[in-house]
């Protein structure tokens, strides 16, 4: 409760008057959980043949959803899947994904919401043809 209080206080400057005020307070409520979960995690030892068994499998399931991921992202405009990548799977700042894009920052983040929004649509409907 002190750390997200102290955030609010340190971070006011970035709130909008316009805005809602409880959703910002809420996510940086959230953060300040998810910080304290990361650093207070129980970590599980587990002997070296087990580890190695687990990283196999690791990146035979990183490979799949690497290519899985491809074939999503081919059937998306330009525009979106280009903002998708640079922002989201490069982890580049908006200002930065505008810049090599040639597209407003405003432009980036509609197209990476609308693409991560059609994505999960695909995903989805992927899902319910399988059951």
């Amino acid at each position: 409760m002190q750390e997200t209080l102290i955030a609010v206080h340190t971070r006011r400057a970035s709130f909008h008057r316009e805005a809602p005020f409880t959703p910002w307070v809420y996510a940086m409520a959230q953060y300040k959980l998810v910080d304290y979960q990361r650093r207070s995690r129980y970590r599980v030892t587990s002997p070296l043949e087990v580890a190695l068994d687990i990283a196999e499998a690791d990146v035979s399931d990183a490979a799949t959803a690497g290519s899985d991921l491809e074939r999503l992202m081919s059937e998306l405009p330009a525009k979106q899947r280009d903002a998708i990548r640079f922002v989201k799977i490069q982890g580049l700042s908006v200002a930065e994904a505008a810049e090599r894009s040639g597209q407003s920052q405003s432009a980036v983040k509609v197209s990476v919401h609308r693409g991560l929004k059609a994505l999960m649509a695909r995903v989805r409907r992927g899902q319910n043809d399988a059951n």
